[in-house]
């Protein structure tokens, strides 16, 4: 038996780190409103001779133990390692794993990667798990590697594909599925454009910083992110009513709150790619997750997507798919 699994990375719009146990806790209606791209990641499952085999193609990366206890603890293949530990499949499996993704893009490539491992294994050990728990289990998984807190819009963003406004509450995620409508996705995708800094980003120290600040009543944080909460809400809006035009203008609005959350969430390659892009058609911008480095989502005027891309190229940023995948995760087995 080969099984095969993939799933689509995310853009955020607005409200990112509000998916952050506990903020959506104690801020009040906390949304946020993220788009799956195809900047797809794979997994593929199969029969090995024995023992266990674990390869990351994008890293070039390889691991080889007799059991499932062996496997390497830490490094860059340790959640793979983890979530094999948390499946106990049979012996004799090996995992190859790829990401369209560039390292540290902050597209929720290795949250992606983890969903799709999970459901993969579930599909190999013939177990079934509901949506709700496979989010779980990736997201404590990928909380025990990284030893920080994370969010959840990446797993969902995963998962279901397309353009979503998520609820984050008391009584679970509330997964809000905006422009069914076709035309009006790719009216969207003709607006979106994403560029790598080529600079990876990490977002565990970050988020700690902010999550910390907020919880110590820092008054600056705690300000910044209501509004991020806010804006959050009205980008949903607006695409709940098919406003395209106001799009641009929330995420500027969003960005310049987000920017100051921490420090390190713009750095000078960040600036200057936002900056780039701003002369060549783009309305607003704002770095992808965390920020740090990693990527840059702009939204340019109709008709300015394939100048802005070509800007962006000529300037050294490589320009990846901004089409939106109109479906989530997918498993396949094939005897």
């Amino acid at each position: 038996m080969i099984v095969t699994a993939r799933a689509p990375t995310r853009v955020d719009l607005a409200g990112g780190t509000l998916d952050i146990h506990p903020l959506y806790l104690l801020e009040d209606d906390a949304w946020t409103v993220n788009v799956a791209v195809e900047v797809p990641v794979r997994v593929r499952l199969a029969p090995a001779p024995r023992g266990y085999v674990v390869v990351s193609k994008d890293q070039g990366e390889r691991a080889v133990a007799p059991t499932l206890d062996a496997l390497p603890a830490g490094g860059p293949l340790d959640l793979a390692a983890r979530a094999l530990r948390f499946a106990r499949p049979r012996e004799g499996l090996a995992v190859t794993m790829e990401s369209a993704a560039p390292p540290g893009s902050g597209l929720g490539a290795s949250s992606a990667l983890l969903v799709a491992l999970l459901a993969a294994l579930d599909r190999w050990t013939r177990r079934r798990r509901s949506p709700a728990d496979l989010v779980a289990a990736a997201w404590r998984l990928e909380a025990q590697a990284l030893r920080t807190l994370t969010g959840r819009q990446d797993y969902l963003a995963a998962l279901w594909g397309g353009v979503n406004a998520i609820r984050f509450g008391a009584d679970g995620d509330g997964v809000h599925p905006v422009l069914r409508d076709p035309r009006l996705r790719r009216a969207l995708q003709e607006r979106l454009v994403i560029a790598y800094t080529g600079r990876p980003h990490s977002s565990g120290l970050t988020n700690w910083g902010v999550v910390r600040a907020y919880l110590d009543g820092v008054p600056s944080t705690v300000n910044h992110l209501r509004s991020i909460a806010a804006i959050a809400r009205r980008v949903r809006d607006a695409l709940l009513q098919r406003r395209l035009d106001a799009l641009a203008s929330l995420v500027a609005e969003e960005w310049e709150h987000r920017r100051e959350l921490a420090s390190g969430v713009s750095t000078p390659v960040v600036a200057r790619a936002l900056a780039v892009a701003r002369r060549h058609g783009a309305l607003a911008g704002k770095a992808c997750g965390a920020g740090g480095g990693g990527c840059v989502l702009l939204v340019v005027r109709p008709g300015a997507k394939r100048f802005c891309e070509a800007g962006l190229r000529q300037a050294g940023f490589p320009v990846l798919p901004a089409r939106i995948a109109a479906r989530g995760l997918s498993v396949r087995v094939r005897r």
